[in-house]
């Protein structure tokens, strides 16, 4: 797994007996700072890989862009002087430099893209936990959405849906050996096919990286499309799938309110709690139909 992963010593204490001391794998953890034309935009924690994913998702969730041929390319970067390895397009790895941390990373917009607003930076540490914190209103989510997630005309089965979190959970192959990571998925609305699936330690990081897989593949809005969440439904989530224009939003566990205050005004279709043969469905329930019987 590479940099994904690592090993830690640990104690293992199970009561009524002996200790016993063993090696256990650990989902890695590092900061990762994004730059956009070489200024500093954010730093989040994430799990390394897809790197180049998760800067192009994030930059559709701040409104930076809104479609594949926006983002041009990105560069990891080993700090003043060093060498740095380039991704764009479908080219996400790279040879090592020296010096090079891979934990800096630089994009290049298209010419005709605006630099992002300086209040967008995010000059401050965003842990893994908290997503893109200090996002709280739901009218400027609205504004800035480049897509009309309310006009469209997606649906879903029931029971299709509801075998969704099995195919994700058969996919997440760093969570079998760490149990740490969260994971997002997009699926086919019609068919139910996964199109892509990415884990991270962040929930909001594995979405960025989800939606910048379809940056990268120029496959904007994502119209049609459901993306399944391994965790809660947060506001930052919900956010995240109206600007990438994302109808459906489905997580294991419960939404916050927020998230469903802003998938009621913006039109998306969120469900919770989906597991086994239920569901609960927040807003917009006519995207999900069922068949008598």
């Amino acid at each position: 797994m590479g940099r994904i992963t690592t090993r830690s010593r640990v104690t293992k204490i199970t009561l009524g007996q002996p200790e016993t001391h063993r090696a256990d794998t650990l989902a890695v953890e590092e900061p990762l700072e994004i730059r956009v034309g070489g200024t500093q935009l954010a730093v989040t924690m994430r799990t390394p890989g897809h790197d180049v994913e998760l800067a192009a998702g994030f930059l559709v969730s701040e409104g930076v862009i809104s479609r594949g041929g926006q983002f041009r390319s990105a560069i990891h970067c080993g700090g003043p002087g060093a060498g740095g390895a380039t991704a764009g397009g479908g080219l996400l790895g790279a040879a090592a430099s020296d010096g090079n941390t891979y934990n800096v990373l630089d994009v290049t917009l298209a010419p005709d893209v605006a630099p992002p607003d300086p209040d967008l930076a995010r000059n401050f540490y965003t842990t893994s936990s908290c997503g893109l914190c200090g996002k709280a209103s739901i009218d400027a989510v609205e504004t800035v959405s480049a897509h009309d997630v309310a006009g469209d005309e997606a649906s879903i089965d029931a029971a299709l849906l509801a075998t969704l979190p099995d195919a994700l959970r058969a996919q997440q192959a760093v969570f079998d050996k760490t149990g740490g990571l969260h994971a997002a998925a997009l699926f086919d609305a019609a068919t139910g096919e996964m199109l892509v699936l990415r884990e991270d330690v962040g929930r909001h990081n594995a979405v960025d990286k989800v939606v910048g897989w379809a940056v990268l593949a120029d496959r904007l809005p994502l119209s049609g499309c459901v993306l399944l969440v391994s965790g809660r439904a947060s506001f930052e989530l919900a956010q995240k799938a109206v600007m990438a224009g994302i109808p459906i939003l489905a997580a294991v566990s419960a939404p916050s309110s927020l998230a469903v205050e802003l998938a009621a005004a913006a039109g998306l279709t969120l469900v919770g709690f989906l597991r086994g043969a239920s569901m609960n469905v927040y807003a917009h329930p006519r995207r999900v139909t069922s068949r008598p019987g």
